[in-house]
């Protein structure tokens, strides 16, 4: 087996002069940093007292989980010969709090709309989404399940 690290910078940028003090004495907001790539400015959840117009943990891991399936889509439908000229997910991540504010991920749903070169065996497209849960490195690596409803449109 071969080990990968992967590096960033989570940076609290939102001590407002006092820390945490009190409670609405600083803000969730926060930065993401990695050598050589855009900064990413980020808060927490709205309903938690985080900024609505920053990405939140939440955007970011449903975002995650839906590029890397996006990826490996495309990787296995050009293995597959099978052309992809678009593609667009609006995927929706379920979380679950409970009574004592602890939360978590129940569920995924991916919503790929794909756009494949005219003649494309669309049964052979979407099969691709279930292979996809092999290789994912996200997918494997979250403990909540996750589905997806692709839908295809021929160029």
């Amino acid at each position: 087996m071969k080990e990968h690290d992967f590096t960033a910078q989570v940076v609290w940028t939102g001590n407002k002069g006092e820390g945490t003090k009190g409670y609405r004495s600083y803000t969730r907001n926060w930065s993401v940093t990695t050598p050589g790539k855009p900064e990413i400015f980020c808060s927490n959840d709205p309903l938690l007292g985080g900024d609505p117009t920053l990405h939140n943990p939440e955007d970011m891991l449903i975002a995650t989980v839906s590029a890397c399936h996006m990826l490996w889509y495309l990787h296995l439908a050009s293995s597959a010969r099978i052309v992809v000229t678009g593609y667009v997910d609006n995927p929706v991540g379920t979380g679950q709090s409970e009574p004592d504010g602890t939360g978590r991920f129940i569920s995924a749903v991916l919503r790929p709309a794909i756009e494949v070169a005219r003649g494309t065996d669309l049964a052979k497209a979407d099969q691709i989404h279930r292979e996809i849960h092999k290789y994912c490195f996200i997918a494997r690596s979250v403990n909540f399940p996750i589905t997806y409803e692709g839908s295809y449109t021929e160029a």
